[in-house]
């Protein structure tokens, strides 16, 4: 890993509150994909702590059928077009709770670990006792927190990988990102929440890996 840690992760807003975080998932729908009730939602957030953000279990609302809910300049978010098999990548070496909808604590965007490979990243946030998210949690932060999403200030999801066949891991990690508008993109996405993929062994000097510190139903 470098040799030297950058400076800690920007200080964003505080999350809304639970209750608004619900209000929010139910405005989008983001209940009727899960299964749930909107009064579901609610009791969930009732329980939860100021500063939690709420997510749905992945395998109630996949990565697929979230990002298209994600806005930025009035863009929907989308996932890119090599990245057929984005539901494939699921939590590796985290445990989310047994509910379809539950808590995270302590939420950061790893701002301090731009320019770290993935694979220098998670021995350094397990040390420290944080979990990487998976890349729907990652999404669920950005339907509550927009702005968690900047030029230069975007992250990766390593909680979530992808399992070949044989049994490896594929050396793609989810990210989410803000596309240029470019090659595949298309110039109509420019500025629109990107979900994509970078390389295990590759640093990229604009993402950082978000954590949490713990999750609870």
């Amino acid at each position: 890993m470098p040799d030297t840690l950058p400076d800690p992760s920007t200080v964003l807003p505080v999350l809304p509150a639970p209750s608004a975080q619900a209000e929010r998932l139910i405005e989008l729908g983001v209940h009727e994909i899960a299964g749930l009730s909107a009064d579901e939602v609610r009791a969930v957030a009732a329980g939860a702590e100021d500063g939690a953000l709420l997510a749905v279990h992945p395998d109630r609302a996949p990565a697929s059928a979230l990002a298209p809910l994600l806005r930025r300049e009035g863009k929907p978010g989308f996932v890119v077009v090599d990245m057929p098999d984005v539901d494939g990548f699921t939590p590796c070496g985290v445990e989310l709770p047994d509910a379809p909808l539950y808590a995270l604590m302590g939420v950061d965007r790893g701002d301090r670990m731009a320019d770290w490979s993935p694979a220098e990243a998670l021995p350094a946030l397990t040390g420290e006792g944080r979990s990487p998210l998976v890349l729907t949690e990652g999404i669920h932060w950005l339907l509550q927190q927009p702005e968690a999403l900047e030029r230069n200030r975007c992250f990766m999801t390593i909680g979530s990988r992808l399992r070949k066949a044989d049994g490896t891991l594929d050396a793609r990690t989810p990210a989410i990102w803000i596309s240029n508008g470019t090659g595949r993109d298309g110039r109509e996405r420019r500025n629109a929440p990107k979900v994509g993929w970078c390389w295990w062994n590759n640093r990229h000097t604009w993402l950082g890996f978000a954590s949490a510190t713990h999750r609870g139903a």
